[in-house]
């Protein structure tokens, strides 16, 4: 059983190709572009099927085994599919050396670990289901198709699997068979009726219902499936021509229509018969009565009357169907990959199927009646033929919703690993229901996305606007043990508790992403200014900010930012008490092995600050010749030290540490006053805020999801500091 077989040979829901019963007729052709008529269907819209949980549909502890020892390589192949769980070839592999091995224990638990890490495989639910049913198991195999259709209640392949193993293990002479049966097919158009593919699933339901000898359901069927756009829409009206023709219109017919189009059609007779009669009573030889006619009698002539107006009554529901599968004829046929599988698709498919979403979803919001047509037009037939009952504005929303639901569903099989999907889908569903929203993330983060970050976060930022916070700090907690050492992720957790009020655990969250980075230098310099500012700012600690700080350029003493974070906190603090402090950061800076236009930018900083709070004269002169020195050490010039850099926008800097973009383009009329050049704003300044939530810049978030390490050198000036 290779990787092909589970998935490559799949069919339009994620199945693998079955022969059945009910073989599919050919593909007709698309419909002609003439037939102008839009959804007039009336069709009863199913309840929406319910989100599948994770939960319902995990596997039951594998039984006891009872074939002794396992084989010999079971163990080595169930390990490599362990230690890797997104390695689909792994994990084929181990399900094709359990059967060709035919030993069931060991089939049964590779089996069940594979789906609950993959359930839109149809094909592995079946070869589970005939594995149990193999060996006399009939209820587990029941249960086990039950369990896959909570997993992917679209596959109409599934479905008839299901179907077709209640007929072959349930006993039909006992009255609650066939109710069971019916049962099960009602549920199973409910969830995948209104699938583009269903027709197998229609067919079937349809056939039942004939050897069961209840014609007037399977009218009943074939009626609602002539108002559901499927790929054979044309094979259903078909079948039901040739229903209606093979027996009497009182047996297929329910009473009230059958008496309905009886009695019209009888009235129309009457008519007819008298104005023939009048005609024939001119030419009647004088004395001659009228021959006498049966009354009460029901003709040949009237059974086919009937039936002609039974067929016009459908045939309108037919060309409006028409008329909607038309519309989606071109992005079904531009559909290459309807079944999930791992391998990515290109872009022409994601684009299709964004396409058809937007479609879709603008079909809720139009007017499905057509302005254009006049109320009072009528047709010759309409004299007998009474109109379908037009389906009420709520109803027709209602069915518009949940075919936009049904194509969501459909093309999360599809595309169950592309987050942009889930995301799009979440945010349908919010507005109408928080719940099923949230059902949502939960089948996407803890199934199909359990190694992507992004979404885990937009369900915890979910979570937590819509007051759950405990949730919230689960989601991110879950995430965090799931991918260790992704910085976002405990930088969202420490704003989490901020905005809760919980200020105490913010800073221990990080403090211990200080003490756990220690080794990663970097890493642990981030987190460490991260620290020093929710301090600072937020608990007016600047001592322990300033602790913290040093204790990081003790392991780092050539990053830069630590040394401008620590500088920007003296700064800010009182300027006649912190003028040594503020000495101190730039000779600490100008002895640490930075680069040289960096030292430079310090000492600027430190002459800047005596230009503006010194008490003497001598002490401002004092600086600005330690600085003229480190100018003809590093090769500046006079020049530079006076104008700074040329830049046309600059940043000026406030003791605050707000920054304020002022223009370079000074009147003529005010002279250029030299003065140093404003350091780049630190500690004041969060630029993260001005990206947005979440914009902590890409600098320490991985270029893929599947790797931990950090493999770009990280930016800061992305995510805390303007340009230098």
């Amino acid at each position: 059983m290779a990787a092909a077989e589970g998935c490559e040979e799949m069919s339009g829901n994620g199945e693998l190709v079955e022969s059945s019963a009910m073989e599919a007729p050919e593909v007709p052709a698309p419909p002609l572009p003439e037939i102008t008529e839009e959804n007039g269907s009336a069709a009863v819209v199913p309840e929406a099927p319910v989100d599948p949980d994770p939960a319902s549909f995990s596997m039951q502890p594998a039984a006891v085994d009872e074939e002794g020892e396992l084989p010999a390589d079971f163990e080595r192949l169930w390990k490599a599919a362990h230690d890797n769980p997104q390695d689909f070839t792994s994990w084929t592999d181990l399900l094709q050396y359990c059967e060709q091995e035919g030993h069931v224990t060991a089939s049964r638990r590779a089996l069940e670990a594979f789906l609950v890490r993959y359930p839109l495989c149809y094909g592995y639910w079946k070869k589970f289901a005939d594995l149990e049913r193999r060996i006399g198991l009939n209820d587990k195999a029941e249960e086990v198709c039950i369990q896959g259709l909570q997993a992917i209640p679209l596959s109409v392949d599934l479905w008839i699997h299901y179907i077709n193993l209640l007929l072959g293990t349930l006993d039909m002479n006992l009255p609650e068979s066939p109710k069971r049966i019916r049962s099960v097919f009602e549920d199973a158009v409910a969830a995948a009726g209104l699938d583009f593919h269903s027709d197998r699933l229609w067919d079937l339901y349809v056939e039942w219902e004939k050897e069961q000898g209840n014609m007037k359901n399977a009218t009943a069927v074939l009626d609602r499936v002539l108002r559901v756009p499927t790929q054979l829409y044309n094979t259903h009206y078909d079948k039901f021509k040739e229903h209606l023709n093979s027996h009497e219109p009182k047996e297929v017919l329910s009473p009230e229509e059958y008496e309905e189009l009886r009695e019209l059609c009888r009235q129309s007779q009457k008519a007819e018969r008298a104005e023939q009669a009048q005609e024939e009573e001119k030419e009647r030889p004088p004395g001659e009565e009228e021959p006498a006619t049966p009354e009460g009698t029901d003709t040949e002539e009237l059974m086919q009357k009937i039936r002609e107006q039974v067929l016009l009554r459908r045939d309108k529901v037919y060309q409006d169907n028409e008329g909607e599968v038309r519309k989606r004829w071109h992005f079904e046929d531009a559909i290459k990959r309807p079944y999930f599988h791992v391998k990515p698709l290109d872009r022409l498919q994601l684009r299709t199927w964004h396409s058809y979403l937007d479609w879709e979803i603008t079909e809720v919001n139009k007017d499905t009646k057509d302005p254009s047509q006049d109320p009072n037009q009528a047709t010759e037939e309409s004299e007998v033929t009474a109109p379908p009952q037009e389906p009420s504005e709520d109803a027709i929303v209602a069915q518009d919703d949940h075919r936009v639901r049904i194509l969501f569903e459909r093309c999360l099989i599809a595309c169950a690993l592309y987050e942009e999907f889930w995301s799009r889908y979440i945010q349908y569903l919010e507005p109408q229901s928080v719940d099923e929203a949230r059902a949502v993330y939960k089948r996407a983060c803890e199934i199909h996305l359990a190694y992507k970050p992004n979404i885990h976060m937009h369900w915890a930022t979910f979570e937590e606007r819509h007051g759950d916070l405990t949730e919230a700090r689960r989601v991110l907690e879950a995430l965090e043990k799931k991918l260790p050492g992704l910085a976002v992720v405990r930088i969202r957790r420490a704003a989490l508790e901020r905005r809760a009020g919980q200020l105490d655990q913010s800073e221990a969250l990080l403090r211990e992403a200080v003490a756990e980075s220690k080794e990663k230098p970097t890493l642990h310099a981030f987190y460490s200014i991260k620290l020093a500012r929710l301090l600072l700012k937020l608990g007016r600690d600047p001592s322990s900010a300033r602790r913290v700080l040093q204790e990081a350029l003790e392991i780092s003493p050539d990053n830069d930012k630590l040394h401008m974070n620590l500088l920007e906190l003296e700064v800010s603090g009182d300027p006649w008490a912190s003028a040594e402090a503020v000495q101190e950061c730039v000779t600490r800076a100008l002895a640490a092995p930075l680069e040289p236009h960096t030292k430079i930018l310090f000492s600027q900083r430190g002459l800047q600050f005596a230009e503006d709070y010194s008490n003497s004269i001598q002490s401002v002169l004092s600086v600005y010749e330690e600085h003229q020195k480190l100018l003809k050490e590093l090769g500046g010039t006079k020049r530079e030290a006076e104008n700074g850099d040329e830049d046309p926008e600059k940043l000026s800097k406030t003791d605050d540490g707000s920054a304020v973009a002022v223009s370079a383009q000074v009147p003529p009329t005010m002279p250029h006053v030299p003065i140093t050049t404003p350091p780049p704003p630190v500690m004041g300044t969060d630029m993260s805020a001005q990206a947005g939530y979440g914009g902590y810049s890409s600098w320490y978030q991985q270029p893929q999801y599947g790797s931990y390490g950090y493999q770009n050198t990280w930016n800061y000036n992305q995510g805390y500091y303007p340009p230098s």
